[in-house]
């Protein structure tokens, strides 16, 4: 059976600021725990107007504070802007005071531009090439006799579940010889979600942390009473992705009932792309769009991601979700 999880960006709306996302982000977290989510999961993003998850470990134990039950945990932590170290006794700080609900996601990518990427970094001279080595380093920070002189306090023999980001193919190899669960991003780059996720299962090697494959996909879902107010509600993301992409990032627009009938081909592409692993409905016509995801890559896990302008629309949006979930659940069994 596939779980469901969430992943938040703790998105600022336009006429909005960081300390009401942050409030909604606590919201939408309780709302996730009392539905049965998986995991709630917050992304580091920097210097980006309309995402307020730049320090996601701080946010995390806010959401931790907040919630008892549902896993928390970053999808994911860009580890080229950090020190193995620090991310290790940041989670390892997050675990002991939440433990048993703490997982860590590591992506290669910076989450901002390359000048946000340069002031974020001490040492300018880290870069993606060190991703390989930064995880076995951050991998024996928690082991219970690292080979390392260097003791992340607290870390040390934490089970801090960790999972490597991708939205490529190398996410995907490295996921798989180090015997790690792999998460892709095709929530916004699906582009080579199905390769990535055959070499994965294909090199997998077992490990001590994990015995076989685990996939977990992102997955966008903007659910609503009625197709027709679900399609409007997405047009806040469309808005945000075709923004993002030509430039002009901003925070998240209020949705508009003519935005598709206002763009050009290469804008109406463009989201074809990016949003092509999505459902936009209501609950049967989510129910459909993601029961024909599964069963087309399998996935043991689905991200469930949904930039909603409204908060309590968005609220609404993953109790639908959830009620889907059960559905799928119901009928697998």
């Amino acid at each position: 059976m596939t779980r469901l999880s969430v992943l938040d960006l703790s998105p600022i709306a336009e006429g909005s600021d960081a300390a009401q996302s942050f409030r909604n982000t606590l919201s939408l977290a309780q709302q996730a725990e009392r539905c049965g989510f998986n995991r709630y999961w917050l992304a580091e993003h920097h210097g980006m107007p309309g995402i307020a998850s730049a320090a996601t470990s701080v946010l995390l134990a806010y959401v931790g504070s907040g919630t008892k039950t549902i896993r928390i945990g970053a999808g994911g932590i860009m580890l080229p802007n950090h020190s193995p170290l620090v991310i290790a006794e940041q989670f390892g700080t997050l675990e002991s005071l939440f433990p048993g609900r703490v997982d860590l996601g590591l992506g290669r990518a910076p989450g901002s531009d390359q000048l946000t990427a340069r002031a974020l970094r001490r040492n300018l001279d880290s870069d993606a090439d060190d991703f390989p080595q930064d995880v076995m380093a951050l991998m024996d920070y928690f082991s219970q006799q690292p080979q390392q002189t260097v003791r992340a306090v607290p870390g040390v023999g934490l089970n801090v579940p960790m999972w490597i980001l991708g939205s490529s193919l190398f996410g995907a190899q490295l996921a798989a010889h180090l015997g790690l669960p792999f998460a892709f991003a095709s929530h916004f780059a699906p582009g080579q979600m199905m390769d990535a996720v055959a070499i994965y299962r294909q090199r997998f090697q077992p490990s001590a942390r994990l015995a076989k494959p685990y996939v977990m996909l992102g997955f966008n879902v903007f659910a609503a009473d009625t197709d027709e107010e679900a399609r409007f509600r997405a047009t806040s993301a469309q808005q945000a992705f075709v923004n993002l992409r030509s430039g002009r990032p901003g925070r998240l627009p209020a949705p508009r009932g003519d935005y598709l009938q206002s763009i050009g081909p290469q804008e109406h592409a463009l989201l074809r792309q990016v949003l092509s692993c999505s459902a936009i409905g209501s609950h049967d016509t989510v129910r459909e769009q993601m029961q024909a995801f599964i069963e087309r890559t399998g996935a043991d896990e689905l991200m469930v991601a949904g930039q909603i302008f409204d908060h309590q629309a968005r609220l609404r949006s993953y109790e639908i979700t959830a009620e889907v979930g059960q559905s799928l659940q119901t009928v697998a069994a």
